[in-house]
């Protein structure tokens, strides 16, 4: 089965490709994804069997609430290029990944975990809105080519993900990055300043875990549901950060700046992926954590 990747390159195309090797990478520079006719192009003359639609404008809160047209436009055009390309070339199978910031905030009656019965229900959160809506967009435009057209086209939906290979510049990473690398460069009882309260929570999905979950959707995934694919725990910011510094014996003083808290929680159920891919096994927070800072640490060492 040919199988090509888009964001090949990216942070989840990185580890995927260490659990299938045999699949096509596909990165900016092979192919131009903002542009319909590079992608058209492209998949008409390489035909696969399926696309794995991993591509697309990531960054933390800070990045998404100071660059939302950044994140709408390139979203937006690249998500709409690569479901008709494919479309249009043939393409018999794509799977595309949401993710959980597109779920509502914390609206009337709606109740935690989400399920994916609720990812309409209400806009998501005003510090990733723009990067939301493109996800939603993406949904609406994959159940359509269903509806239309009767191509088993799916999406599914990964919480907030860390681990190896990830992003650590402070600027524009993911809270756990950003975390990993202000406590490790900190003195001993240093104030360490982060974003919001530390009072929301968050499901961390490690990497590696959605890399053997793939696979797994592809092959068992091919209804028109926005699968979760989330572990079962939701900790608090300021629990991660008690949880890394007691990690590595580190004595820090922690401050937030009440700023850009963003999302209170946005848990979602992982119960349909569990009867979809039985016995799948996440895992646990801190084992993570020790591995992405063992990584960490080899990644600073080699570079200098």
């Amino acid at each position: 089965m040919k199988v090509i990747v888009t964001g090949g390159s990216g942070f989840v195309g990185k580890r995927l490709k260490k659990v299938k090797p045999n699949w096509i990478y596909l990165s900016s520079s092979d192919v131009d994804l903002l542009s319909y006719d590079a992608c058209l192009d492209y998949f008409s003359r390489e035909k696969p069997d399926a696309v794995i639609h991993l591509a697309g404008k990531v960054g933390g809160i800070k990045d998404n609430a100071t660059h939302p047209a950044d994140f709408f436009y390139e979203n937006s055009t690249i998500n709409s290029n690569v479901v008709h390309a494919c479309y249009k070339a043939g393409v018999k199978r794509l799977l595309a990944s949401l993710s959980t910031c597109a779920f509502p905030d914390r609206l009337g009656t709606l109740s935690y975990p989400f399920t994916e019965e609720d990812f309409l229900n209400g806009p998501p959160a005003g510090t990733n809105r723009a990067y939301g809506f493109t996800k939603r967009a993406l949904y609406i435009q994959i159940q359509s080519y269903r509806k239309q057209y009767g191509v088993d086209y799916s999406c599914f939906c990964p919480s907030n993900l860390y681990g190896p290979d990830d992003n650590f510049n402070i600027e524009t990473s993911h809270f756990v990055p950003a975390m990993i690398k202000k406590i490790h460069e900190a003195k001993e009882n240093e104030v360490v300043e982060f974003w919001g309260t530390g009072e929301p929570l968050r499901q961390q999905l490690f990497v590696d875990d959605l890399c053997k979950a793939i696979p797994e959707l592809l092959e068992h995934h091919h209804g028109d549901t926005p699968i979760i694919v989330a572990p079962d725990e939701n900790l608090s910011i300021s629990k991660m950060i008690a949880i890394f510094c007691s990690m590595i014996n580190k004595k820090i003083e922690v401050i937030f700046n009440g700023e850009l808290d963003g999302q209170f929680r946005k848990d979602g159920s992982n119960g349909k992926f569990k009867e979809l891919v039985q016995g799948f096994k996440f895992t646990p927070f801190e084992e993570g954590m020790i591995k992405t800072y063992e990584w960490y640490k080899k990644s600073i060492s080699n570079r200098d």
